[in-house]
């Protein structure tokens, strides 16, 4: 039917500007869609979108979720060894999950300082190191991640020959900072910041010339007073934890403040001991408080005035001489 339409307008062209108008008026009839059949039109490609939104929370199993909740009540009940081994469970079928890795990094480390034994100090410390690197590589900027890495390289620290010791405290800086910097509400994490400022800031020589020649130098952020105020703010957040009072009342004590080491003190002994460590720690904080009240009580008591020597008239000397001589 397009080519009559074509060869019509060929014929009836009585000229060669008729006839090209004919040519032009077939062509048209070719390109123009026949009755019924739709004007393609041609439409630019939509922008590639992702499928998956950015910033939404993943949302475990049941089966995980009540796992979870159970190894939270365990960890509240302070039966960490049995949180520990829920966590554990998770990640063997999750064996990427964030809260899960962090928090059996964090159980491992205190579990680890409780025993006496190095040995498995040294096994409980290197299992929340190797949690605690995991759940770094899933959140390289995440608090919780980062607190697991600085609280375990602190404490693999304390079993470090000198050189080893000042490279894990080098390498831990930006760890700690970063931690209270995401989570400001983790008290711990202002107290682990604080115990590392004041371990910084009391470097002895060797220390500091090994620092300079070998780590290239020692770390920034050691100061005594900074470390008082951010271990203030983890006793804010925390008022009923022994260990921040013993830890605030001793940096309070070794810096001459002796009356804010008193108020600490006298702040835990209202605070009633739940655990064997919170009993010793209670006990450490008793007796540093006796000691405080009597050095205080030593320097308020005034020493007694001593009276003036009387000097004798000069007429009384002569006779003393003579019952000397005589």
């Amino acid at each position: 039917m397009r080519v009559l339409f074509w060869l019509r307008g060929i014929v009836l062209a009585g000229h060669w500007r008729r006839c090209l108008l004919g040519v032009l008026l077939g062509w048209a009839a070719l390109m123009t869609p026949a009755a019924g059949q739709p004007r393609l039109r041609i439409r630019k490609p939509a922008p590639l979108t992702s499928t998956v939104p950015a910033n939404v929370p993943v949302v475990d199993p049941p089966a995980v979720r009540a796992k979870l909740f159970q190894a939270a009540a365990l960890t509240n009940n302070f039966k960490d060894s049995e949180a520990l081994a829920v966590y554990q469970e998770i990640l063997k079928t999750a064996p990427m999950h964030y809260l899960a890795l962090w928090q059996a990094a964090v159980l491992s480390v205190r579990i680890g300082s409780r025993y006496t034994d190095e040995t498995r100090k040294a096994a409980y410390f290197d299992a929340g190191r190797q949690y605690a690197d995991r759940s770094l590589l899933l959140r390289p900027e995440g608090g919780e991640s980062n607190y697991a890495v600085a609280l375990a390289l602190f404490n693999q620290a304390t079993l470090y020959r000198a050189g080893a010791r000042l490279r894990a405290f080098s390498d831990l800086r930006s760890h700690v900072y970063l931690a209270t910097e995401r989570r400001p509400d983790l008290p711990e994490a202002w107290q682990l910041l604080a115990r590392w400022q004041y371990r910084v800031a009391h470097y002895n020589l060797l220390e500091r010339v090994y620092s300079k020649l070998v780590l290239g130098g020692v770390p920034d952020g050691g100061d005594s007073r900074q470390a008082i105020k951010n271990l203030e703010k983890a006793h804010e957040l925390a008022p009923q934890n022994l260990q921040f009072c013993y830890d605030l009342a001793r940096m309070c004590r070794y810096q001459g403040r002796r009356q804010r080491a008193i108020e600490v003190l006298r702040q835990a002994e209202k605070i009633a001991p739940i655990t064997s460590e919170d009993l010793v720690v209670s006990r450490l904080c008793r007796q540093m408080l006796i000691t405080l009240l009597r050095a205080d009580a030593r320097g308020k008591k005034k020493p007694p005035e001593m009276p003036l020597p009387v000097r004798p008239p000069a007429d009384s000397a002569a006779p003393g001489v003579d019952s000397l001589s005589r």
